[in-house]
C-alpha cells in the first residue's frame, strides 16, 4: 500500500492541464492503484494525479464507503443546484460554500481502457467536478465570487503566504 504525500497550493503542477492517458499500462495501473490507497486515508473524497505530482487526467474517489477511479473523464448532464462546504487536500485547513451540479454524469475509462460511466448526485457529483477540475489546473476556491471568493483569498494569503524572493 503506498499512500503518496499531497502536492500544497503554491506547487506549479496543481495550475497546469494535466496531460490525457493514452497508454494503459502497468504504470498507469500503478499511478491507480497508489491514487486509490492515497484516497483511503480518513476525511478523504477524492485524489487527482496532479495533486501527488503526476500530470496525467486521472482521479480516485471514496464516496460512501465506495473507492473508484476514473482515466480521461469528460464531464456532461450537469443538473441541479447544491451550495455546500467543500475543501481541498491541496488547500488544507479551508472550506467555503461552493456551488456546484446537483448531479453529473462521468464518461472515461478505468484503468485498463475499459469504458466507464458514472452517474454521480449529491456528493458523489461535487466529488467528480472538484477533481476533474483539478486535471484542468482549477481549485475549487476559482469558483467562488464575490464576499464568499474575497474572503477565501484573504484567508489564502493568511494561511499560505507567498514565497518572498
Amino acid at each position: 500500500m503506498t499512500v503518496r504525500p499531497i502536492r500544497i497550493f503554491g506547487d506549479p503542477v496543481l495550475r497546469t492541464e494535466a496531460d490525457p492517458v493514452t497508454t494503459f499500462d502497468a504504470e498507469l495501473r500503478a499511478l491507480v492503484t497508489d491514487l486509490e490507497d492515497t484516497v483511503r486515508e480518513p476525511g478523504r473524497a477524492g485524489v487527482a494525479a496532479p495533486q501527488i505530482g503526476v500530470s496525467l487526467r486521472v482521479f480516485s474517489y471514496n464516496v460512501a464507503d465506495e473507492v473508484g477511479h476514473m482515466v480521461n473523464p469528460v464531464l456532461s448532464g450537469f443538473e441541479g443546484e447544491q451550495d455546500d462546504e467543500e475543501g481541498c487536500l491541496s488547500l488544507p485547513d479551508l472550506a467555503y460554500p461552493t456551488k456546484r451540479a446537483l448531479s453529473v454524469t462521468a464518461t472515461g475509462f478505468d484503468m485498463h481502457g475499459e469504458p466507464l460511466v458514472i452517474h454521480g448526485t449529491g456528493f458523489l457529483a461535487r466529488a467528480l467536478q472538484h477533481e476533474a477540475d483539478h486535471l484542468d489546473g482549477r481549485l475549487y476556491i476559482d469558483t467562488l465570487t464575490g464576499d464568499v471568493r474575497r474572503q477565501a483569498l484573504r484567508e489564502l494569503r493568511r494561511v499560505h503566504p507567498a514565497p518572498r524572493g
